[in-house]
């Protein structure tokens, strides 16, 4: 065969410890574990900025967040910096963008020859955190308690409406891949908003669980850590704070939207096999961040602890082999592993005039390798954090068992996942970890300089409020994406011969359209 499809699906928000493709106990996710099934379950992928926004820009460009300036979720993505749809361009794929990407910018297809659906969120600066008042809280955009206390069942939210959409246009685009004369192979970005809060889940999904089986999270906390503490103070929850109740129900629904998702991947997958082109298509499944769902007390992402920075990776399709993968790796290692693919038609790297090399150097590696059954000797990562509820850089490095957290402004955290996943046992005063503590640290002070990176986001941040109250004051500029449809062109026209036109757009085609349109 030549050159693989490429499918990425993303989720939002979605952590692999609730599913259970990834061993959870209650939470169905049948086409997760079906594409596992058949293909290569990454079991330490990690994101490398756990918040929406820079994590998909970093992980488009391949390079690391404070690379291309995405400090939050209101910086914007520079059109200047490549991307995997730019370089997949190169290479001889036709590039589809549908659903969420949160770019921010007047740049709104980043190499994406098309995209099919506006964004969810806006592509202005409003979102912009505010380190010199960094204890405030911006109650129009901040997280808060307002997700668990309303979390629930509802027929319709701006979520579902959202997500259906983005199902619908994708499904016709890989049925419109089907039956067009392009032959070139073609790679499609569809990214969704669940399981992403507010929890609030159809009754459908709700139902699939029984709701007094639902896990609480295990909060205990002897000594919270001065991130934890301002997380909790930023989302509402040292204040308003919740209820065991309201906790359970915000689990329910995450689970029951968690279901949702894995519905649509499902979908997704039915399409390529309905239109015959699974067998020529690399699937691939993650999200941009996780979850904390109550663990340390602790909702949402802004951190670097598990289920905030893990992300779930299954890739399978032509060529993958059947596996899992235990070491370290991130989403920034999707791009080279993007090249890879592009570049391995038949089994055979390319090399030369048929590989496109990268402009820029890529932060990442390539999981192809590992993915193909072959190994993989690297085991670490690294992961930045400028976002809300802090007012310095942090800084994350995982390597092997051990995961080292730094802030200039907070005492230095050091873990080993294995002997404690749950994170409750800080080794970085244990003189026994001296040396290990001492290692990070100064690799930390060599890859990151701490001050300058908080210049460069302190100046960004108040050039971009600035900006932002200055296009508002006489109503509202915006760059939100608005897809272009040519209705004239639509269906049947009467410019079009109908006996053409239909037979054209039939799937699958008949032998006389098949002889009539040479295929």
């Amino acid at each position: 065969m030549g050159k693989p499809n490429i499918l990425m699906v993303m989720a939002d928000q979605l952590a692999p410890h609730f599913t259970g493709a990834y061993g959870h106990r209650l939470v169905r996710t049948p086409a997760l574990e079906a594409l596992a099934e058949r293909g290569m379950r990454f079991d330490a992928a990690y994101c490398n900025f756990p918040l929406c926004a820079p994590s998909r820009f970093s992980m488009l460009a391949g390079q690391q967040a404070t690379a291309v300036d995405a400090w939050d979720n209101a910086a914007e993505f520079p059109a200047r910096v490549p991307t995997m749809a730019h370089y997949l361009n190169l290479a001889g794929y036709r590039s589809v963008l549908a659903g969420k990407m949160h770019f921010v910018g007047p740049d709104q297809l980043h190499g994406f020859t098309r995209r099919l659906n506006t964004d969810i969120y806006p592509a202005d600066f409003a979102w912009t955190p505010n380190w010199d008042e960094a204890d405030d809280r911006i109650d129009k955009w901040y997280h808060n308690m307002e997700s668990l206390s309303d979390a629930g069942q509802a027929l319709a939210t701006y979520q579902i409406d959202y997500d259906e959409e983005v199902r619908f246009s994708t499904a016709r685009q890989i049925y419109d891949f089907a039956r067009d004369a392009d032959e070139r192979p073609w790679f499609m970005a569809t990214a969704m908003i669940h399981p992403h809060d507010p929890y609030v889940a159809r009754p459908e999904w709700w139902n699939l669980y029984d709701h007094d089986d639902i896990d609480l999270p295990d909060d205990t906390l002897d000594s919270p850590d001065p991130h934890t503490l301002r997380i909790r103070h930023g989302i509402q929850a040292d204040t308003i704070g919740y209820t065991d109740d309201q906790c359970r129900n915000a689990r329910h629904a995450y689970y029951a939207n968690t279901s949702y998702f894995d519905s649509l991947l499902g979908y997704m997958v039915r399409a390529l096999e309905e239109t015959g082109q699974l067998d020529d298509t690399i699937v691939i499944a993650t999200s941009d961040h996780g979850d904390m769902l109550g663990d340390r007390g602790l909702w949402f992402k802004m951190s670097f602890f598990e289920r905030s920075l893990r992300v779930p990776l299954i890739m399978a399709g032509p060529g993958v082999a059947n596996g899992t993968v235990g070491n370290v790796c991130s989403l920034l290692d999707l791009l080279p592993t993007m090249l890879d693919i592009a570049a391995d038609a038949d089994g055979d790297r390319a090399s030369g005039a048929d590989r496109i090399e990268p402009v820029v150097p890529l932060a990442g590696r390539s999981l192809w390798e590992s993915a193909t059954g072959g190994h993989d000797p690297v085991d670490e990562t690294i992961a930045e954090y400028t976002g809300e509820m802090t007012s310095e850089p942090m800084f994350m490095i995982r390597r092997g068992r051990h995961k080292y957290i730094h802030c200039n402004s907070d005492p230095a955290l050091l873990y080993d996942l294995e002997a404690d996943p749950l994170e409750r046992n800080n080794l970085a005063d244990d003189p026994a970890h001296a040396e290990l503590a001492a290692s990070f640290a100064a690799e930390t002070a060599g890859r990151w300089d701490s001050n300058d990176i908080r210049e460069r986001v302190v100046a960004s941040q108040r050039t971009r409020r600035m900006l932002h109250a200055a296009m508002t004051i006489d109503g509202h500029y915006s760059w939100d994406f608005t897809p272009v449809r040519d209705g004239t062109n639509e269906y049947i026209r009467d410019h079009m011969d109908w006996a053409e036109a239909g037979p054209r757009l039939r799937f699958p085609r008949t032998a006389t359209t098949m002889r009539a349109h040479g295929g």
